[in-house]
């Protein structure tokens, strides 16, 4: 099957900076053993993933200052096609903190600038001829002025276009996105809890949630990121539980953009929910052995590919 076109949209892009250190020390200045930089923005992330698969998509971002600069230069090498609006103001920079011993991630977000309407409308619009026909990527955070309903309007002016929209948002803007019945959605488990209102206690929980959002809400897919415990994918084939391989976690950061590359590109190649989920996985689980906000590598998602199991449970 041909493959369609697909898009990200990142509204709120970001400036990664992660800090590798032994121990966190209240009151004390410390050195780190290692320092990493990297392009960021859960789209950015998406379309780097997604060149890495070979399924190249179009990146369309707002950028501002010196930092902006800088992020620049650095997307422009790791996405397929790069699209920019240059605003006032500077590109915020986000701090991650991984503390060896014991192992443990810290995680700031920065804050960026308010886009003004008639960028944004332009970059939305530009997305929107993109993604015609085939797949729109709504992702992230959004910056300061932009309306929480945004990703629901969005997944309406993607329906406009004949393009499926693919959404991973947190908290009023996942909540409000259920209401437009997207093509697929990839919550966490403690964004799940959150848009719920319910604990999610373990796989059967999240495959009964899923199933739900799916059948209820209109949902056409639901995937359910688990960690350790791999993942659900709920849609019309039924539910889905992908069992994740064993792998050493050195940073969770931008494992959860790298499954929804791998849905992604299986969606838009034509490939079945069993293949689209044992993708994304693999990319995860690939992400998860990286520093930093480091990908993964595609030889050894092909690697981990066979040795993502899934077992159907509806």
């Amino acid at each position: 099957m041909e493959r369609c076109p697909v898009a990200t949209l990142v509204l709120n892009p970001a400036l990664d900076v992660t800090y590798e250190i032994s121990k966190l020390v209240a009151d004390q200045k410390l050195h780190a053993e290692k320092t990493y930089i990297d392009p960021g923005g859960n789209g950015i992330n998406v379309a780097r993933a997604l060149k890495r698969l070979q399924v190249p998509a179009g990146c369309f971002t707002i950028l501002a200052g010196e930092i902006g600069e800088l992020l620049y230069r650095l997307i422009r090498r790791r996405v397929a096609d790069l699209h920019v609006r240059w605003i006032e103001g500077e590109t915020r920079i986000n701090c991650t903190v991984l503390q060896r011993e014991p192992h443990a991630q810290f995680e700031i977000s920065g804050v960026g600038p308010t886009p003004p309407e008639a960028v944004q409308e332009a970059l939305i619009q530009a997305f929107l001829q993109e993604a015609r026909n085939g797949i729109g990527v709504l992702t992230g955070s959004l910056p300061p002025g932009v309306s929480e309903a945004i990703y629901g309007e969005l997944t309406e002016r993607l329906r406009a276009e004949n393009a499926r929209s693919v959404v991973d948002a947190t908290g009023e803007p996942l909540r409000q996105v259920l209401h437009h019945h997207p093509f697929l959605i990839k919550p966490n488990r403690y964004e799940l809890e959150e848009v719920l209102g319910q604990a999610v206690p373990d796989v059967e929980a999240a495959a009964e949630a899923a199933w739900s959002l799916h059948r209820r809400r209109g949902v056409h897919y639901v995937c359910v990121s688990l960690g350790r415990d791999g993942a659900i994918l709920a849609g019309p084939e039924g539910v889905l539980h992908g069992i994740a391989p064993s792998v050493r976690v050195v940073s969770t950061v931008g494992a959860g953009d790298s499954m929804v590359a791998g849905l992604v590109a299986a969606f838009a190649q034509g490939w079945s929910a069993e293949e689209a989920l044992k993708l994304g996985i693999a990319c995860g689980a690939g992400t998860v052995e990286q520093p930093g906000t480091e990908l993964f590598r595609l030889d050894r998602v092909e690697d981990l590919i066979p040795c993502v199991k899934i077992r159907r449970l509806r």
